[in-house]
């Protein structure tokens, strides 16, 4: 699924949270990496994010 830059935003703010308050990792964590906001947009990059994004069928 495409997302627009909003709701790519919006996921990864929102998975960043859940790392800062002591969600486990979905993914391998490197040496060196310890913001959640880096940590919660390798996430995103490998797309294992368990967060769905549903529109409406209005414009």
């Amino acid at each position: 699924m495409d997302y627009t830059k909003f709701e790519k935003a919006r996921i990864i703010g929102a998975r960043a949270l859940q790392l800062a308050y002591g969600a486990p990792p979905l993914v391998k964590v490197a040496d060196g990496v310890s913001s959640p906001l880096t940590l919660a947009e390798l996430e995103f990059d490998e797309d294992v994010i368990p967060i769905v994004v549903v529109r409406s069928g209005k414009k």
